[in-house]
């Protein structure tokens, strides 16, 4: 039998005969070999490796079986069917050796092409970052030794990965962590399609804040984002974030703010605290430290000379002259404490995040 679509579902074929027509590879450079073997396009490797993520393909030893039994889909990537595909260290060799610049430039060319079809654009932005582990024995649970998620076990099979945690939420009294070697991935994600727009990988020991500022520039660069609404979760909760995404791209932010194992004091509705005796506390001025303003609040018995403390507090029996407890809030005088989280509003646009996790769940 020699007709090769016998061996290819139809629905398939025709997947990935459309997928090579539309995807623009003009840019991307040929194989030309001055001497010795021509050996094989660039162009048609890249599609393999297309077909190998399209098919979730954890090995290429899986994707060099796919395409020897898949002739036709061998035949839509642009290699020679009639003569024998290339073998695994062909593929090894061109992922290996391929520059991330020119991976980045044709997803570049692909998200202007979906803008200038008015299928993505910059309206609702969200970020986001997957772990990515490293082939290294010391990722591996089933593994005993000793120090594996030490820093100074450095893994021998990767000079280039650092290690990370990866938590299983983001709630921050979440206990539920794991370490890893590796790599993340960080992705800017258009919510409303669900499609990236932008992305970066780093080391695992990179927090995801400190390259968010330097995501969105890059993508400013070739696709505005100004009057974008930015989406994150609580890893992002930075007022340079906040500051940068307001006074720079005039938009929003919808980020929930991260308590930091800060304690919120119970609160009277105008906004008084309580102090542990039950009692509302007294205002008792103002004052800036580390760019912000927070308003300081006495016991209501201070300056009472005969009274006494219900609770027996430590620091009204300290023998001091000045002698109560006092309590400090940070007014909210910046554009991140400004931001109403209970709002119906603000939640709707933080559920447009879990774009970016399914995204990140498909990655």
């Amino acid at each position: 039998m020699q007709d090769i679509t016998f061996f290819t579902c139809a629905p398939k074929a025709q997947f990935y005969d459309k997928l090579f027509l539309n995807l623009d590879l003009s840019e991307f450079p040929e194989a030309v070999a001055k001497t010795g073997r021509k050996g094989y396009s660039k162009i048609a490797l890249l599609c393999a490796f297309i077909v190998m993520k399209c098919e979730c393909f954890s090995y290429i030893t899986d994707l060099v079986d796919y395409l020897n039994n898949n002739l036709l889909i061998a035949h839509y990537c642009g290699f020679n069917i009639m003569k024998p595909l290339p073998s695994y260290w062909t593929f090894d060799r061109f992922i290996g050796d391929i520059d991330n610049a020119l991976l980045k430039k044709l997803m570049q060319s692909q998200v202007l092409k979906l803008s200038e079809m008015g299928i993505i654009d910059t309206s609702f932005i969200a970020l986001d970052s997957t772990p990515v582990s490293a082939n290294t024995r010391q990722n591996n649970p089933k593994s005993f030794a000793k120090n594996k998620f030490s820093k100074d076990n450095q893994p021998k099979s990767d000079k280039d990965c650092k290690l990370g945690v990866h938590t299983a939420s983001n709630q921050h009294n979440e206990r539920n962590f794991e370490f890893y070697w590796g790599y993340k991935n960080h992705a800017l994600v258009d919510c409303i399609t669900g499609l990236p727009i932008f992305e970066m990988t780093t080391t695992a020991d990179i927090a995801d804040s400190t390259v968010t500022l330097d995501i969105l520039s890059q993508t400013n660069n070739f696709l505005s984002i100004k009057e974008c609404t930015f989406i994150a979760d609580k890893a992002y909760d930075i007022k340079e974030i906040y500051n940068t995404v307001k006074d720079v791209y005039f938009g929003e932010c919808a980020i929930p703010l991260n308590k930091r194992n800060t304690k919120d004091p119970k609160k009277l509705p105008s906004g008084h605290p309580i102090c542990e005796a039950g009692l509302a506390m007294h205002k008792d001025g103002k004052f800036s430290d580390n760019g912000r303003t927070r308003q300081k609040y006495c016991c209501p018995l201070k300056n009472s000379k005969c009274a006494s403390c219900p609770c027996n507090h430590k620091n009204w029996n300290n023998g001091k002259k000045h002698r109560d407890c006092t309590k400090y809030i940070t007014l909210p005088d910046d554009y991140r404490l400004s931001i109403d989280r209970e709002c119906i509003s603000f939640k709707k646009i933080y559920s447009l995040r879990t774009e970016a996790e399914r995204y990140n769940s498909r990655f």
